[in-house]
């Protein structure tokens, strides 16, 4: 019997857990095994450190549907890459699938990314969202500037509004796998790796229960892990910014020195001489914070730390 592996990070969605399986269940029951009877389903949630009663609601579904239903609980919060990276690594589907336990993916479109699979013979089939009614304006203006800006600047091309939500084949996952770098972007690692890729549009969906867990500030942070991970253009920027900045400072000196000749110079040049030293100290600073980035996720790599800490899996 084969098995489609569905990887499910889950961070206090106590709600959502047993709607979610209902929803995955009522699909693959009238769906799926319909269509492919030699097809078994296989769950791993992966507990990211909650501290609600996910962990129970988890021990709970798996004691009810022993067969098929596996977890996997850290120790803390390592965030939803590390919960990813644990379900594909405990995942033993011949097809594996990524999907968020709130229902904004929609269990129904797993039908159709199996057959691209199995029938149109794509190696990963991924989702894109068509819209983003119900999202903020200032949200959703950033995510596109997003999209577009790291597009431009790195070599590993990201669909616009590509969502988590995949089904991939086993050699996807393998290849995923043999990347265990400690700093992880999904989304661009699994454009790098390759391999045939289709995407299916789907309207916005809203979250079944609960509410986000990504303010604002996670989703700019987590953009900057993007472009920093798959671009090195952030440094040629510093370096042109330092130039172009000399440049500038040159003129303004030349600047300075002749209409302190022509007609003097009763301050003293100490205005210029500080807009100078603050124009440099600031692009100084900006080029050192870029620099910083880069330098200290080479440190985290080369500590060679766990991506996670499982307390507890079944």
């Amino acid at each position: 019997m084969k098995k489609i592996s569905i990887i499910v990070p889950c961070y206090n969605e106590q709600e959502s857990i047993p709607l979610f399986y209902q929803a995955v269940q009522k699909v693959y029951t009238e769906k799926i095994h319909v269509t492919w009877p030699e097809y078994q389903m296989e769950y791993w949630f992966i507990d990211d450190g909650s501290s609600d009663d996910t962990f129970r609601e988890l021990k709970t579904l798996a004691h009810t549907d022993a067969e098929h239903v596996h977890y996997v609980s850290f120790s803390r919060n390592f965030g939803k890459e590390a919960a990813l990276y644990a379900g594909l690594q405990h995942a033993t589907g011949e097809l594996i699938a990524v999907m968020d336990v709130d229902l904004q993916d929609p269990p129904e479109l797993l039908p159709q990314m199996m057959s691209g699979i199995l029938e149109a013979h794509y190696d990963i089939v991924g989702t894109k969202r068509v819209d983003r009614k119900g999202e903020p304006v200032i949200r959703s203006f950033f995510s596109n500037a997003f999209y577009g800006f790291i597009n431009k600047i790195s070599h590993t091309r990201i669909e616009r509004s590509a969502r988590d939500y995949r089904l991939m084949t086993r050699q996807v996952v393998d290849a995923v796998l043999d990347l265990p770098e400690y700093n992880r972007f999904s989304k661009g690692i699994f454009s790098w790796v390759g391999f045939k890729t289709k995407y299916i549009g789907y309207e916005n969906h809203d979250r079944v229960a609960g509410e986000t867990h990504w303010s604002f500030s996670d989703l700019v942070s987590y953009s900057l892990d993007g472009i920093i991970n798959f671009s090195e253009k952030p440094l040629a920027m510093a370096s042109f910014l330092g130039i172009v900045a000399f440049i500038i400072s040159i003129f303004a000196m030349i600047f300075i020195v002749v209409r302190a000749l022509i007609f003097g110079d009763p301050t003293m040049g100490w205005p210029s001489m500080m807009t100078i030293i603050l124009m440099l100290g600031g692009l100084q600073l900006f080029c050192i914070g870029i620099l910083g980035k880069y330098v200290g996720r080479q440190y985290l790599e080369e500590k060679h730390r766990p991506i996670y800490i499982s307390k507890e899996e079944r």
